[in-house]
This record gives structure tokens, C-alpha cells and sequence, in this order.
């Protein structure tokens, strides 16, 4: 499903040059729930944002379900995104001025679906995510819990095959962020890959994989479970 060859990413000014990503090499498999960690700094965001294509590489191959995306113009991109990729973020982004249920559809109306279409897309979401009585709630009358199953709810319409989730959890508390993960695990055992950026040990354990990225450089990880206390501390520290 994803597949990077000699990845790399590199920033440059006129005096200075910033290896964000050393080259390095991965696969993620159908199905796959993959926890990203790393310290702060260390790349794990331009990771997640190489693939979701909303950053260009600098060196490398990029296939993702199977098409080479280094020569994609802007609409392509943009049209594997809409149609391919959902994507969670830790601030929720969702548009304040809109409610649950237009903040879920907004994305829909790009792909030029039909009003009953995303009707029932939307009904579907939030069933899933368990808001079906918020429809019509303001972001700012939830919480910070609810907005977040409202952000996933809003990756789900889109029916993606990879949901790409930068610290889901990062402004929850601890019974939240385990609702969270409850959820996010729901979505993986109905056959869509995760890719999860997490500082916490304990919720990166519960993905199948983890993939750690320090100082630019990804080191594969046993699987979540088998993960070594050691293993944690040198990896989040």
C-alpha cells in the first residue's frame, strides 16, 4: 500500500541546509496500525506530511497503492488526498462557524458527490464515532473529545484507505485519549491502515508497529506490544 525507497527530506536556504528526513526506507501493508514516535524535532511531522503529500520530497520513490507519486502535479496530489487519505490532527481543525454536520461534509463537496450522498456518508460517520445527537452542535459546544471524534468522523466520510493521525490524542486527557484509541482501533480491525504520530509510550503500544525517527533517521521498532521499556525510553528521549 505505501512503499519508500531512499526517502529524504531536505530544507535549504542561502547559507543553511537542514536534513529534515535522512533516506531512509519503508513499507506499510493494507490493514496495518503503525505508531510514529520520536522527541520533539526529530521529523516525525514531515514524516506524516511526506505521506500525505502535502509536503515534496527531496530525494527518493514514493509509491502509494501501487502509483509513483514524485511526479504528480498539484491536482493529482490534491485528488489522492480528497479521495485516498483522511487525516486527523491534534487541533481538530475543524471550521468554527460550522456544525457537526457541515464541518463532516464540507470535504465531500469537493469530490462533486451528491447532496444524498454525503447525507448518508455523514449519518454513517457519526454513527461510528457515536455523535449522532451533536449533528447540529457548534465545535466550540463540545469537547475537546467530542471535536476530535467529529475530526475523525470527517476522515471516515470520505471512505479513505489510510488515515494519517499527527498526535490525535495530544490535547485530550487520559480517559479521552483511551476513548480515542478505542475508536482509532474500531476503524484498523474494519481493514483501514493507521499511521499514528504519538509522544505516548503506552498508546504507541497499542499499534502493531512502531517506527521510531530521531535526528532524521527511521528505526524500525518491534511490534506495539513486544515494545521493551528500553526501547521506549530510547526512543521517546
Amino acid at each position: 500500500m505505501m512503499e519508500m525507497r531512499a526517502i529524504c527530506k531536505v530544507f535549504r536556504t542561502d547559507l543553511v541546509e537542514t536534513h529534515a528526513l535522512r533516506p531512509f526506507d519503508l513499507q506499510i501493508g493494507a490493514g496495518e496500525f503503525v505508531a510514529v514516535t520520536g522527541p520533539s524535532g526529530s521529523g516525525k511531522t514531515t514524516f506524516l506530511n511526506l505521506s500525505g503529500l502535502l509536503e515534496e520530497f527531496s530525494g527518493g520513490s514514493y509509491r502509494l497503492h501501487g502509483e509513483e507519486v514524485s511526479n504528480l502535479n498539484d491536482s493529482a496530489r490534491a485528488r489522492i488526498r480528497n479521495e485516498k487519505l483522511g487525516f486527523v490532527f491534534q487541533g481538530f481543525n475543524l471550521i468554527p462557524d460550522l456544525d457537526v454536520c457541515d464541518n463532516i461534509e464540507a470535504p465531500l463537496h469537493y469530490r462533486g458527490m451528491r447532496a444524498k450522498e454525503r447525507r448518508r456518508r455523514v449519518a454513517q460517520s457519526l454513527e461510528l464515532v457515536g455523535l449522532t445527537s451533536r449533528v447540529r452542535h457548534l465545535p466550540a459546544q463540545l469537547s475537546g473529545g467530542q471535536q476530535q471524534r467529529v475530526a475523525i468522523a470527517r476522515a471516515l466520510a470520505g471512505q479513505p484507505r489510510i488515515i494519517l493521525a499527527d498526535e490525535p490524542t495530544g490535547n485530550l486527557d487520559s480517559v479521552m485519549s483511551g476513548q480515542i484509541m478505542d475508536l482509532l482501533e474500531t476503524i484498523n480491525a474494519s481493514g483501514t491502515t493507521i499511521i499514528m504520530v504519538t509522544h505516548n509510550p503506552e498508546l504507541a503500544s497499542r499499534a502493531h508497529r512502531r517506527v521510531s525517527i530521531i535526528d532524521g533517521e527511521v528505526v524500525e521498532l518491534r511490534s506495539g506490544p513486544a515494545v521493551s521499556a528500553a526501547e521506549h525510553e530510547r526512543a521517546d528521549n
